[in-house]
């Protein structure tokens, strides 16, 4: 068994409003989940900080931090159509971004090799100028970019199983060779990137993969995926740490998409991305919740998706 640490603040609750999808019951389904779970003894809960601006404008532009912010603090209700903030909105994603590079520090320092980072608001689709998508900061791109920038690593790999294409983490990347970005998402879904063509640009050409997801796509269809190209793929990049974007929404309960995917499939994914950190990253494997919006499936997905992260 390996420890994983798992970072969670009670911000994370206090952020957005009304009947919003992405709302609280989502953690409040996950966290005991977890602390009640057979392998509760592995999990180790630091207490995260706040990102400093410095390590967000490494993925966001000054000027859109400043208008985040500014908005936030003066009360609006959205910073997009979709995207919901309340006055703690700011603190929240300061610390959702701070959990994953604090992961980040944390994991090449030695101390735990893997972790989850159970936040909102989700980050996959927050653009380095806008929100978008119910994301305010691209949580894991942030993490990515410090790993390479401040860290030194020249090979990192980012693996996002949520339903919706991760438009802005591959924006973020899109000619940066040192991030290899793989997607598995639903095809004609929000928001309507991620198509097979696109693969990145100049010196980054080819380190960008998409598999748009056929309605109704199985755990053995997704998996054969893994199997037979994901994997072999990003085994010859070899990176030197994993990243996740783990949305559960691909999940058949799921109430905001059309994947059949349980969460024996979320398992055995992790698995074949564990094996993947072992082989190249000593283990090393950060994963950030996004997606996933029934929370009874959510909550078993996590715990599946944990666990496997805990052996070894």
């Amino acid at each position: 068994m390996s420890q994983v640490a798992i970072y969670y603040d009670p911000v994370f609750l206090e952020h957005g409003a009304g009947t919003h999808p992405e709302c609280a019951a989502r953690l409040e389904a996950i966290v005991p989940r977890l602390r009640g779970a057979a392998f509760a003894g592995e999990l180790v809960w630091p207490t995260p900080k706040p990102a400093r601006l410095a390590d967000i404008e490494l993925v966001h532009t000054a000027g859109y931090t400043k208008f985040a912010e500014a908005e936030i603090k003066r009360g609006v209700t959205h910073l997009d159509a979709d995207t919901t903030v309340c006055p703690r909105s700011w603190e929240a994603a300061l610390m959702a971004a701070g959990s994953g590079t604090m992961a980040v520090d944390q994991a090449l320092g030695g101390e735990y090799n893997r972790a989850f980072i159970a936040c909102r608001p989700p980050g996959h689709h927050a653009e380095a100028d806008r929100a978008m998508g119910f994301c305010i900061f691209n949580n894991v791109a942030i993490a990515a970019r410090h790993a390479t920038e401040n860290h030194g690593l020249d090979r990192v790999a980012i693996i996002d199983f949520d339903v919706h294409h991760g438009n802005g983490t591959q924006n973020s990347f899109y000619n940066d060779p040192k991030v290899y970005y793989v997607s598995t998402h639903q095809e004609y879904h929000y928001p309507g990137t991620g198509s097979p063509d696109e693969t990145g640009e100049g010196e980054a050409k080819g380190t960008n993969l998409n598999f748009p997801l056929s309605e109704g796509t199985t755990d053995e269809e997704i998996l054969s995926i893994f199997d037979k190209k994901i994997i072999p793929a990003l085994t010859k990049f070899e990176p030197r740490i994993v990243f996740i974007s783990a949305g559960f929404d691909a999940h058949r309960d799921d109430p905001l998409a059309g994947l059949s995917l349980t969460e024996d499939g979320y398992k055995v994914m992790t698995e074949r991305l564990r094996e993947l950190a072992e082989k190249s990253a000593s283990g090393r494997m950060i994963s950030f919740l996004e997606g996933g919006y029934n929370v009874d499936a959510l909550a078993r997905s996590v715990e599946a998706h944990v666990k496997e992260m805990t052996l070894q």
